[in-house]
């Protein structure tokens, strides 16, 4: 058997038979699913979490992990935020976070 292409769809003519069979129809537009758009930070949102991570500071285990990494034991602090929080990814995004925090902290300081 010969490997069989695919066409892409033409508009269709309206005709009961042929290649491009069938009633004509103007495609609706796909409308946008709210799961397409999970996870987006926003301006509001991101103000909010900066006023609360002010206010509340940092979770005992945050602290210990941001200790860590001050004193250049990356692997311990992978594992320790691995730990807790469950997954890999999870982990290295909170490290990402508490070590730009930690960049910012040094900034300020000089």
């Amino acid at each position: 058997m010969a490997p069989t292409t695919l066409k892409t769809p033409e508009k269709r003519s309206g005709l009961r038979v042929g290649e491009n069979k069938g009633c004509a129809l103007t495609p609706l537009p796909k409308k946008l699913k709210p799961s397409h758009r999970k996870g987006i930070q926003k301006k509001g949102n991101a103000f909010v979490k900066n006023v609360i991570r002010e206010v509340v500071g940092f979770a005992p285990y945050e602290k210990r992990i941001m200790e860590l990494l001050r004193n250049n034991k990356d692997k311990k602090a992978r594992k320790l935020t691995k730990k807790r929080l469950g997954t890999l990814l999870r982990a290295k995004r909170k490290l990402e976070e508490l070590t730009a925090i930690l960049a910012e902290s040094r900034r300020a300081a000089h």
